[in-house]
């Protein structure tokens, strides 16, 4: 049974599953029901990875466990990881995955498997590297949206921005001209009615998603009216990419060439368009917000690697008024901004819990035998959950200090054998595409805030920048 949690509203795929082997998450009712309870009431309180590693100290880096008379198991070994998702790539798929998630998301690189996935993946990698000063330019005029938007001597709650941020900037990469506000004035309207339906979407998705087999017990009329509006917004958008392609082989007009271009020489099924630009928006929004938002509150905690980057930005471009705008070369170059996002995604991933089910019987090379040591049994249908937000936090790879934010650690390639124990993109076939895309906005916001505001505080509640 797989579940799904959320971290408003970014979603995180993940399980808590065991059985009977060397170490199990062990349970005192009847088919481990007391262990929902518990999932249920952490969740709730929004303390899911507190919860998770708390088990992890109690039951080991693998174990399994029995929850409504269904086995599964979890890991933080990098071993077993690294099979997982790399040289046992074929033995694990999706799992509840699909089915879970087609109301919103339709059949996408997300919710695909197989022949479908491959093909969507090739589709859509070298999507990534084309436009790249164009996309780079949306950055920075998005990242300008967001700077102007910032009172001079007030309290500003920054999540919202960043999220507004990569909501903008993740429409440009698919739709570009299609979606002609974004040229002007940013997100407005029709843009904003469909953020706030994609928003409640993915909280139902994760609550499906914790539902395991039963997911089909959850949808609902406001959920199907979230679905209907964030289809119908991109099915306009589509329609009018699928429009301008059939003037361009007319040779009617000349226009920029974005995203759905490239899907559009592929396939004119409007669905299908619409299903893949859903689940490029899923991971091109959320997770580069969230990791913005760490940045700016780890910056704030902790002033000496503040004032050490800011110290680095003024070197290399300069900062306040008479500061250079950076380019792409030079966001690249910072070496100390390097490590300082290296270790948020280290703290903070951007899915820290993920899983995968067997396609078949199989086993992954440790966690069982008397000793733990041994290759551990995976049936077919079995699921196994990973928690990279707990394995980015032992000892043994990172040291006594590891829960701790030290950008320093990964100075002079101390770490640079850390392999499958820093998997902040995932790894393996599946690893993420946008992730070159996502560092660079990441990079260059974190950039322009430091050129341009003289200070940055915490204030009560959120950061407060002046």
């Amino acid at each position: 049974m797989a579940f799904l949690t959320s971290t408003a509203p970014i979603l995180i795929v993940g399980t808590l599953m065991c059985a009977l082997g060397y170490r199990q998450w062990n349970s005192t009712w009847p088919l481990g029901l007391d262990l929902l309870v518990q999932v249920f009431r952490h969740d709730r309180r929004q303390q899911m990875l507190k919860f998770f590693l708390d088990i992890i100290a109690e039951s080991g880096t693998t174990f399994e466990q029995n929850l409504l008379c269904s086995r599964g198991v979890d890991t933080i070994d990098h071993q077993n990881i690294q099979a997982l998702l790399s040289t046992q790539f074929a033995d694990f798929g999706l799992g509840l995955r699909p089915v879970t998630f087609y109301p919103l998301l339709g059949s996408g690189i997300f919710t695909q498997d197989g022949t479908q996935w491959r093909h969507s993946r090739e589709l859509l990698r070298s999507q990534f590297m084309k436009n790249r000063n164009a996309n780079f330019g949306q950055i920075c005029s998005a990242v300008d949206n967001l700077i102007s938007s910032i009172p001079d001597d007030n309290a500003v709650d920054l999540q919202p921005l960043f999220f507004r941020l990569t909501f903008e900037t993740t429409l440009y990469l698919l739709f570009g001209q299609y979606l002609p506000s974004l040229q002007s004035e940013g997100i407005t309207g029709q843009e904003s009615d469909f953020a706030n339906a994609f928003n409640l979407g993915q909280e139902y998705l994760a609550k499906r998603g914790r539902l395991g087999d039963f997911y089909w017990l959850l949808g609902g009329r406001e959920f199907r009216k979230a679905c209907k509006v964030c289809h119908e917004f991109v099915d306009r958008a589509v329609q009018k990419a699928l429009t301008s392609a059939t003037n361009k082989a007319l040779g009617n007009k000349e226009e920029p060439y974005v995203f759905i271009d490239a899907l559009i020489e592929e396939t004119r099924n409007p669905e299908v368009l619409r299903d893949q630009c859903l689940n490029i928006l899923l991971a091109g929004r959320d997770t580069t917000a969230c990791c913005l938002t760490w940045t700016l509150r780890l910056l704030v905690q902790h002033p000496h690697v503040l004032f050490k980057l800011r110290a680095e930005i003024s070197d290399t471009v300069g900062v306040g008024l008479r500061s250079a705008t950076p380019t792409i070369t030079q966001v690249k170059s910072l070496q100390y901004l390097s490590l300082v996002i290296k270790e948020v995604l280290r703290l903070y991933p951007s899915v820290p819990i993920n899983s995968r089910a067997a396609t078949k019987t199989t086993t992954l090379p440790t966690g069982g035998g008397p000793t733990g040591t041994a290759p551990i049994l995976v049936r077919k249908g079995e699921a196994v959950g990973y928690c990279v937000y707990a394995m980015h936090r032992r000892r043994d790879i990172y040291g006594a200090d590891a829960d701790e934010f030290r950008p320093e650690r990964w100075e002079n390639d101390a770490l640079k054998d850390v392999g499958w124990g820093y998997l902040p993109f995932n790894g393996g076939p599946r690893v993420c595409l946008g992730q070159e895309f996502a560092l660079l906005e990441v990079g260059y916001t974190i950039v322009r805030l430091l050129q341009t505001f003289e200070a940055i505080e915490q204030a009560e509640g959120p950061e407060h920048l002046r």
